[in-house]
Order: structure tokens, then sequence, then C-alpha cells
């Protein structure tokens, strides 16, 4: 007998078959059904190499992302998108060729080279799968042959449901409505203040009755909210006509007192005229010494008369065209000034409107997730999920409607998405 077979415990042969058998039995966890393919090793997954001969040669080895598993004598060795099968066969193949030396007891060394038939390869743990959505503890869990989408949402504390933080979901849902109806209403209300602005600008004189169209509230109050913009569009109308009429006016009658006061001006220099040409003929009189001293002084005193009212004039007229001009000023300016407010409030509404379109949009996600709290605390927790299992198959990811007892395959992500309830759409402009 050989020093190598005399070293060989009694009973190793019985001790070979069961645990080629304990590997069957590991190897059947994904063994493929009918109808679906064999799984493939891939990155992530750990294998596990043992020679029943030789106890201390056991190895553990996670493949790495070229492909590869670190195996005992051999090296590296690719065994990604292989089934087990064909990744036992080829370290099989591999390990046989090589020798391995044992010592005695005694300190001696003997070569051992293996069988084919003893070397043993399992999966030590598969790759984990991935929740991710409306799970209470999203991530990975270990993956376990036969795991089905239910068994990983429990073991990823079930729905986001049984962690929602809440103190009473019936009424955060009606103080969630009041709020979102309030909103509307604001909403409404900023549309219906845009298309009278808009109305101003556009010189109209009645509001558009479709500004309200988008929004879920009655008629009868898109109605009123209607009719008080259409009042104010009125009054601001019959104000800016009173105005430019006031100004119509005043002009007018300041160019009728240019008018006469241009007739009088020319009359008085008329007068003016006259008053010097008899001074002249006084002054010569008296020169000639046929008229008293008393006569020219009286022909001077009308002559500064006649002009001292002659300035007179002149300087009114000129006062009263410069406030027709100022009248005429206004009136030009009365449609441009209008124009530049009515532009600037709109542009605070349209701000203010995009702050209540914000609020909607808030109040809306809230009511949906709320509304669907309260669904599933009336009627329990057997709604039915929308879930997706993303699987990659070589460098093609596909996505896969599943259900609750979908089996899953390593490497597999879950998305899970509860449903929520409709609300009324909020408007993007």
């Amino acid at each position: 007998m050989s020093d190598v077979e005399s070293n060989r415990p009694v009973g190793r042969r019985p001790l070979r078959t069961g645990v080629l058998r304990l590997a069957l039995a590991a190897a059947v966890g994904l063994a493929p059904q009918a109808g679906q393919a064999a799984y493939r090793l891939a990155p992530g997954d750990s294998l596990a190499v043992e020679a029943v001969s030789v106890p201390e040669m056991k190895a553990t080895s996670v493949i790495s992302m070229d492909g590869q598993v670190s195996m005992p004598l051999v090296g590296q060795v690719q065994v990604a998108g292989l089934t087990l099968a064909e990744a036992q066969a080829k370290i099989q193949a591999l390990l046989p060729t090589k020798e391995f030396r044992r010592r005695t007891n005694e300190g001696r060394e003997f070569p051992v080279i293996l069988s084919p038939s003893e070397i043993t390869v399992t999966v030590d743990e598969y790759r984990p799968v991935y929740l991710n959505g409306d799970v209470a503890q999203p991530g990975e869990q270990k993956f376990k042959p036969g795991m089905t989408v239910r068994q990983a949402i429990s073991l990823a504390g079930g729905f986001d449901l049984l962690r929602f933080k809440m103190d009473n979901p019936f009424l955060q849902l009606s103080e969630l409505r009041e709020k979102h109806n309030r909103a509307w209403v604001q909403y409404a209300r900023q549309q219906a203040v845009i298309a009278r602005l808009r109305a101003e600008l556009d010189g109209k004189k009645d509001v558009d009755d479709r500004a309200l169209k988008d929004t879920p509230l009655a008629p009868s109050m898109t109605a009123e909210l209607l009719d008080v913009e259409r009042g104010i569009l009125k009054s601001k109308n019959q104000e800016a006509s009173k105005e430019k009429a006031y100004l119509t006016a005043a002009s007018q009658k300041e160019g009728d007192r240019v008018r006469v006061l241009t007739e009088q001006e020319s009359r008085e220099k008329e007068g003016v005229q006259a008053d010097a040409d008899e001074f002249k003929r006084s002054q010569d009189l008296y020169e000639r010494g046929t008229i008293p001293t008393n006569r020219l002084t009286d022909s001077r005193r009308s002559l500064l008369l006649s002009s001292t009212r002659a300035l007179q004039t002149t300087a009114t007229r000129a006062a009263t065209e410069r406030e027709k001009d100022t009248f005429d000023y206004r009136l030009q300016r009365v449609d441009e000034a209008r124009r530049l407010e009515v532009m600037k409030e709109l542009q605070d509404a349209n701000v203010r409107l995009a702050e209540i379109r914000g609020t909607l949009q808030n109040t809306s996600e809230q009511l949906r997730y709320t509304g669907m709290v309260k669904s599933q605390l009336v009627r329990g927790l057997d709604g039915d999920p929308a879930l997706v299992i993303v699987r990659k198959d070589g460098k093609q990811a596909q996505r896969i409607t599943a259900s609750n007892d979908t089996e899953l395959q390593p490497g597999d992500v879950v998305e899970v998405a509860l449903q929520f309830g409709e609300a009324a759409e909020v408007p993007t402009r």
C-alpha cells in the first residue's frame, strides 16, 4: 500500500459522497425550472471550492468585477456568465492538473493528486437584491434561493406606510383639503386679476370668460370673481375717461382765454401806439408854446398807463399758454401712465400666481399621499402596489412587471410604488 493510500482516513468515500449530496442540494436552490434558463454567475456572487481528500484546501472567493474568482493552486479563473455546473466543470478540469503536497503527523510531505469527482463548487452567497421606492428600509437584502418579492419587501420592513409618521390622517386630510381649496380660490382670483389687467392693456371693455377655464371651482364662484374684476375694469375705465374729459375741457378753456388775451393785447398795442403819437404831438405843441405843461403831463401819463396794460396782458397771455401746455401734456400722459401702472401690477400678479401655483402643487402631493394613507388604513394593506423588477441580462437591463409572488434572482432591483389617489391637476402656466 502506498504512502498516499496509507494516510487516507478510513471512511473517506462515504464522506465524499455526503459532501457531493450537500453540494447537489445547494445547487438545486437555483436549478432551472421548466421553461426557465439556468442561473448564470455574475460579479458579486461568492463561490466555495473544496476537495474531500484535502479539507484544508477549502476556499471561498467573491467573483470580481472582471468576472474572475480566485481559486487555490490555479489562481484566477473566469467564471462570470457560466452556470454553476459549467463553473464546477471548468474548475474540476484545472485542479487535478495541479499537485498538492500534504504533511503527515511525522512531518513527512507527500504529493496528492486530486480527482475531478472529489472537487465540489457551490455558491456560498449570492449577490444581494435591492429594493427601491415605497419601502421602510430601501437598500440591499441578502438573497436566498426561492425568495419572492413579498419576502424581500417584508425583509425591508414592509411598505413605507408602516413607518409613516402622522398624528391623524383623517384630520390631516380634512385640513389639507381646506388648504387646497383656499389655494384654488386664490389661484382663480389671481387669474381673474390678470385677465382684467390684460384687458386694460389691450384697451378692452370686458374680461375674457375663458380666463378661469382650468380651475375646478363652481361656475357660480368663477362668475362672481369675474364680475368683481369687470366692475373694477369698468370703474377704472370711467375714471380714466373722466380725467381725460377734464383735461380736454381745461385745455380748451385755456385755449379760449389765450385767444381773448391775444385780441386784447392787439388792441392795447394799438392804444399804446395812439398814445405815443398823441404824446409826440403834445410835445411838439409844448415846444412851440401853444399848450400848457399840464397838457403835456396828461399825455405822458396816458402813454404810461396804456403801455403798462399792454405789458400785463402780454404776461397773462403767456401764463395762460403755459397752463394750456400743461393740460395738453397731462392729457397725453394719461394713457401712457396708466399703461405703465398696469404693467407693474401685471408683473406683481404673475409673481403671486407662481407662488400660489407652488402652494397648489405642494398641497396636491400631500393630498395624494395622505389620501393613500387613509385608504390603506381603512382597507388594510391589501392594495396592489406597482412592482417592477429591473433585471440585468448580460449588458442589457430589462424591466419586468411583477407581483408579490414573483420569484427573484440575485442582483434584481425591485421598484415599489404605492398607488396614490387622483387630485385636481395643477396648471403649469
